[in-house]
């Protein structure tokens, strides 16, 4: 049987081997060709049931060829007996009949393989068999789909070939005859005399072979004439390659390919005079079947009026506005949902962290959940591309703390400054969306889209690194730790006051790293009110540490590590579960949808049986400022000098042009052509969004936001669609990315809730956050094509990958490039660790 590839029933008879290339001898090709040209040919057949197929096509034989009417009548019903199909079960089905019938033989298993039963020829069923309702290959057959019978053997009372080729006009359910419930099309059929058999088959394969090519396909629907037929199997023959005897296992299965040519590309290497023949041109055919649809760019196109650019974005995505929630149902978007909120928390929590350090606490962690709740549901619900998620940026970051620098320095209001300031940038927004200033996004080349994300994605990877690497300082690992020594280690507490005898209290004692021991040792006996002191009570007493243990936490760092290593291994495995040969397709795509979400969880368990304390994710569980001398609205006036306003207008520009830079980068590279996006991008309506959000998180105090690189693509990437139904061997199509508005949503409305939802979060270990932070550092890294070409630098030139571009490019001239772009990259991280990192979206 065919979809795409062949599968052939194996010597035992009861399984199908695996699908793989066809494989024909040359001659079976030419014979096929002589048996198109001499046999019997009915295109348009009107015909609704077998048996009239049989008898027209019986009677429809040139006369050079005709059969005698006995011979007609012995060969009619030997075409219309019963047909014998291999069944697909599934292995537990296959484990239960073995269970029930172990001492059958194959027969009595089987009962109907070891005969033909005759079909009813006046009243053939058009309804599904059985069988038919219960084989579970119709699952690989794409909708719409319709079946090609191919008929050959050898009987004794032929003395020389019936061959005959059938184009029904419309397709019709011929019962029993295929595997499972289809419309049939196609009908080819090849009885000859003995002594051939071998020759006859190998002739259907060929014509199996031909008819799941995509544009013999093409040519024989469109066929008028049978010159037009032989025509479409020249075409066919142009394209065959050969390979030469005794240098190859004619009998070795070769395996499907990761990816097939598209046909609109095998058409336009034809020559024009072989490509039509009669009335059917194979090249039209082509054209007219080509995938994908090409890049419009209308976003980027100017109008030429005022906001003409905005409006046409307005326009674009107002007619999708409802299936941006509908196109949300479904459980991928429960997975994507998960995976990102605990990425958006995570990154809320560190840069509201660095943001109170930066500005006092003026701005601090629950300023960052507010805000991006806020402003993250807003542009969710607003935006031209609502897969874009928002988040604080490092260079943001940078210019808040000199901004608060120069407010100290000058006794500045800091916050009426900064509101300024973003009121400001609100208005040189508006300004850019009404000139159409998104225009110029298309001047951005691969070359400055690579070298933003690739920044972008190493500093998430360099973040995570140093984060857990900073666990040592705050759990220190004991390097000079030696087992003979055991009996040293101790910590005691002294609550004596100078002047006092001392009363020590062992903390550890003499069990070192086993685990505290509160039991008093060779000490005075305390008093009878007080059994036993921890850490933090001794501290809170007024005493202090002693011993040589007490600065040492044992097992945390490490157990970090293990974690942090742990969940960025199940997450790449799980992801890359889908390609796996193990268990149904159903269960690998559920499980690299939620791989994130599975590792995370697996790795809270083993931290939660462990019961080591290891740092745990900590969110504001009030709703008040962090800073008490602030309140949630800053007022324009009062606290700065009336000058201040005016002056804002300066630092703004440069805000300004880092929030565009920042957020067109990011923009362009989510709206790339290969996601293959269909309800279009929208630059000028997202930063109209972005530029009236700076307006009212200037006035409440709150972190200003723009696209978020690495998050936004981690949003996109689990939210990959592919094809449900692969013909076997085939691997799924990527199809695109489920466009829709729900998600975002829901990740910012559960940002905003997670003050209530403390209690929950506490048992999730940061060192698991931070796996999944490096794991979407380094997708977002191979994302891009600079990662296949810095590995085509250690990579032999025998060894390197069939690339398309090392087909065009010189190889030396992909290494300079190559190597030009790592040292921009460079160049930009070393401004990115300066105070001038707030410039570096320019100099992207």
């Amino acid at each position: 049987r065919w979809i795409k590839f062949e599968e052939k029933v194996e010597d035992g008879g009861e399984r199908w081997s695996a699908p793989h290339v066809p494989a024909l001898p040359l001659h079976s090709l030419f014979q096929l060709r002589t048996c198109l040209q001499k046999g019997t040919m009915l295109l348009d057949l009107d015909a609704s049931s077998f048996k009239e197929i049989i008898d027209k096509a019986l009677s429809g034989q040139p006369e050079e060829v005709e059969l005698q009417p006995e011979l007609r009548e012995r060969l009619a019903a030997l075409l219309l007996r019963q047909p014998r199909h291999q069944p697909t079960k599934s292995p537990l089905r296959l484990l239960a009949e073995l269970g029930l019938s172990p001492c059958r033989g194959r027969h009595g298993a089987w009962p109907w393989l070891g005969r033909k039963q005759p079909l009813c020829p006046e009243c053939p069923p058009a309804a599904p068999l059985s069988f038919q309702l219960r084989n579970r290959f119709k699952k690989k057959v794409p909708r719409g789909a319709e079946a090609a019978h191919v008929a050959v053997g050898e009987v004794e009372f032929l003395e020389k070939p019936f061959t005959a080729f059938i184009r029904l006009r419309r397709g019709v359910a011929l019962g029993s005859l295929a595997e499972v419930a289809l419309p049939s099309r196609f009908l080819f059929f090849l009885l000859g005399p003995q002594a051939k058999v071998k020759a006859y088959h190998e002739v259907g394969r060929a014509m199996a072979t031909l008819l799941t090519d995509e544009l013999f396909q093409r040519v024989a629907r469109q066929a008028k004439h049978q010159e037009d037929l032989i025509a479409g199997m020249e075409v066919f023959l142009d394209e065959l390659t050969v390979l030469p005897p005794r240098k190859w296992d004619p009998t070795a299965q070769i395996p499907p390919p990761n990816c097939l040519p598209s046909p609109h590309r095998r058409t336009a290497v034809h020559p024009p005079d072989r490509q039509s023949h009669g009335d059917v041109d194979v090249a039209a055919a082509g054209d007219r079947g080509g995938l994908g649809h090409p890049r419009s760019g209308e976003e980027l196109e100017r109008t030429g009026r005022l906001f003409g650019g905005l409006l046409q974005d307005i326009r674009r995505k107002a007619p999708w506005y409802g299936s941006d929630f509908s196109d949300a149902l479904h459980p991928q978007c429960l997975s994507a949902v998960l995976y990102i909120y605990l990425a958006t928390v995570t990154n809320a929590i560190t840069f509201g962290g660095m943001l109170g350090d930066a500005t006092a606490n003026m701005q601090g962690v629950l300023e960052s959940f507010l805000g991006t709740a806020f402003a993250g549901s807003i542009f969710c619900l607003f935006s031209g591309q609502p897969l874009t998620i928002l988040s604080s940026t490092g260079p943001v970051l940078v210019f808040e703390h000199l901004l608060f620098s120069f407010s100290q320095d000058h006794n500045l209001d800091y916050l009426e400054f900064r509101l300024w300031i973003g009121l400001w940038v609100a208005f040189f927004g508006m300004v850019l969306v009404a000139t159409e200033a998104s225009h110029l996004v298309r001047y951005f080349t691969r070359f400055t889209e690579e070298g933003f994300c690739a920044l972008i994605s190493l500093i998430f990877i360099y973040d995570s690194l140093k984060k857990m690497l900073s666990l040592a300082d705050a759990f220190p690992i004991n390097w000079q730790y030696r087992l003979d020594n055991v009996t040293s280690y101790s910590c005691l507490c002294n609550l004596s006051s100078p002047g006092e005898p001392k009363q020590l209290w062992s903390w550890w004692g003499v069990r070192g790293w086993g685990g505290p021991s509160l039991l008093p040792a060779l000490f005075p006996q305390p008093p009878a009110t007080l059994s036993g002191l921890s850490r933090t009570q001794c501290l809170a007493r007024g005493g202090h540490l002693l011993g040589t243990s007490c600065q040492y936490v044992p097992d945390v760092t490490l157990f970090s590590y293990l974690l942090f290593g742990g969940t960025l291994f199940s997450c790449t495995m799980l992801k890359r579960f889908r390609s796996s040969r193990y268990f149904p397709a159903g269960v690998r795509k559920l499980v690299s949808d939620f791989a994130v979400i599975l590792a995370i969880l697996a790795s809270c368990v083993i931290d939660a049986a462990l019961g080591l304390e290891t740092p745990k994710l900590l969110v504001p569980s009030e709703l008040k400022p962090t800073n008490p001398a602030r309140g949630w609205i800053i007022f324009p006036f009062g606290a700065n000098p009336w000058w201040v306003c005016l002056v804002s207008a300066v630092p703004a520009v440069l805000v300004t042009i880092l929030i565009f830079m920042d957020q067109q980068i990011t923009a362009v590279i989510l709206n790339r052509r290969e996601y293959k996006l269909q309800k279009g991008a929208g630059f000028h309506l997202d930063l109209l969004c972005v530029s009236l959000l700076m307006v009212v998180t200037s006035a409440t105090g709150l972190p200003w936001y723009v696209s978020a690189t690495v998050i936004s693509l981690a949003h996109m990437e689990s939210l990959r669609k592919e094809s449900s139904t692969s013909a076997p061997g085939e691997h799924p199509k990527f199809l695109g990315i489920r466009e829709q508005r729900l998600t975002g949503l829901a990740v910012f409305i559960l940002t905003g809730i997670s003050v209530f939802m403390a209690p929950i979060l506490k048992h999730i270990p940061m060192p698991v956050l931070y796996g999944v932070f490096l794991h979407m550092g380094v997708a977002a890294l191979n994302s891009i094509q600079l990662t296949d070409r810095v590995r085509l630098l250690l990579m032999p030139a025998k060894h390197q990958p069939d690339l398309a571009y090392l087909h065009h490019v010189p190889l030396r001239r992909v290494h300079l490039y190559t190597v030009i772009q790592l040292l921009c990259l460079a160049l930009l991280w070393v401004l990115k660790s300066t105070m001038a990192a707030i410039i570096f979206p320019v100099m992207v």
